[in-house]
């Protein structure tokens, strides 16, 4: 019997590369989004990738209730959700102090209840089964905020600090129902194309810039063996791996790429923030020359710490031999 699985913001960029990837795997997939036209387009590409049956639903995943019944008929079109992922996200590209107090709260709904509703749903059908795979999409700027994206980082931030207490409580339940988080590093997806703008700037992902698919092939990973967390890319895991050991030069190093993640001048664009945009079902965004396709690149929760280890230790010995070449200098000669 085909696995079902439910992924929000699957109606285009990395939302549909995961549900395109699971399709090609032969699960069931459920795609949630608002735009009902890209939600149909999204369906017949599933299809065509494999799929043996596909459930669009039209829904704001900053609605509970919304959720919660979409989550009842996955249940009851397809089946079992043996699989959730939580992808569906908003942000406001303008400096912290330009974003509305309406904003920040439609960017948290979006960006991180929508995870809480997300996940909760799913729990409600795994947790008498005692079985399941509950994936979070998140971002290194969970980890390395960024300038001029502060409502989103801080969302970002929330969902790994909801995913860490509830996993805590699945520990304690003896629960085999997985919870992972992904982070991802900057992604060729139609996202910047369709985000409120209010920086006059067009944005500019920085390099690197990876392709869309590389993400789905994180999330079957997650799904297939589970992790606590997954770092997609190198450029990832050396931002939090900076960012925990000398955040001060972290914070400097964001502030130098204003001007490089800030292009053209532009009018403020209304995006998809409050409604959806009325783009096609695509996967990937208009930078294709520069995305880095290829070989998947993960780093586990394991081997960051390692990381973090090593760079700690290497931070040490440095420290340690400066300070042992200062004892041997003569007091009159330090100065």
């Amino acid at each position: 019997m085909a696995r079902t699985i439910v992924v929000t913001g699957g109606s285009a960029g990395i939302g549909l590369a995961i549900a395109e990837r699971f399709a090609r795997d032969g699960w069931q997939v459920a795609i949630v989004a608002r735009q009902e036209a890209r939600l149909q387009q999204a369906s017949a590409m599933l299809a065509a990738a494999g799929a043996p049956k596909v459930l669009a639903i039209s829904a704001d995943v900053a609605d509970v209730t919304a959720i919660d019944a979409a989550a009842a008929r996955v249940e009851a079109e397809l089946g079992a959700i043996a699989a959730w992922v939580n992808n569906a996200m908003s942000t406001v590209v303008a400096p912290a102090d330009r974003i509305t107090a309406a904003e920040y709260e439609r960017v948290t709904a979006t960006t991180y209840l929508s995870q809480v509703y997300g996940t909760l749903a799913a729990l409600r059908y795994m947790k008498p089964r005692g079985k399941g795979a509950i994936v979070q999409i998140s971002s290194g700027l969970a980890e390395r905020p960024a300038p001029l994206q502060a409502a989103y980082c801080a969302a970002k931030a929330a969902v790994t600090g909801f995913t860490d207490s509830l996993r805590a409580e699945l520990i304690a339940d003896k629960s085999a129902i997985s919870l992972s988080v992904i982070y991802l590093p900057a992604v060729n997806t139609p996202q910047p194309t369709w985000a409120r703008n209010c920086s006059g700037r067009e944005q500019v992902l920085p390099d690197p810039l990876f392709d869309p698919r590389l993400c789905a092939e994180a999330a079957l990973e997650a799904v297939r063996r589970p992790q606590r967390e997954f770092w997609v890319g190198r450029s990832t895991a050396m931002m939090a791996l900076v960012q925990s050991l000398a955040p001060a030069f972290a914070d400097r190093q964001a502030a130098k790429q204003i001007d490089a993640m800030s292009g053209a001048p532009a009018p403020d664009r209304e995006g998809n923030l409050d409604r959806p945009y009325e783009g096609p079902a695509a996967i990937d965004g208009p930078s294709t020359d520069r995305a880095q396709a290829g070989q998947l690149q993960t780093f586990s929760s394991r081997q960051r710490d390692l990381l973090k280890l090593g760079a700690a230790g290497g931070l040490l010995g440095i420290g340690a031999a400066a300070a042992f070449g200062l004892a041997r200098i003569p007091p009159r000669l330090r100065s």
